[in-house]
């Protein structure tokens, strides 16, 4: 099976590895907790688009693609059970 391509989420990574970077900064400087928090808030924020759009392209692609038999199927259903669980 082909996978998706997910490159064009790069700079959305490259953005939070940098929130991430900054709020090591941010800890080292000793800066108000409040300012780190509301990083930390805006990475995982940004984490979780990248995770729903991926997931939906994973839904639309993956999914779709194992639709031609029923142990596909299954085994596609059994993955995502166990990354939502993961939540």
């Amino acid at each position: 099976m082909k996978h998706p391509c997910h490159k064009q989420l790069i700079p959305n990574i490259n953005r939070i590895a940098g929130q991430i970077n900054g709020v090591g900064k941010m800890v080292d400087e000793g800066k108000y907790c409040i300012d780190i928090l509301n990083q930390l808030k805006a990475a995982k924020s940004a984490i979780a688009t990248v995770e729903a759009k991926i997931l939906e392209k994973h839904i639309e692609e993956c999914v779709r693609d194992s639709m031609q038999s029923q142990d596909q199927i299954d085994t596609k259903i059994a993955e995502l059970v166990k990354i939502l669980k993961r939540a």
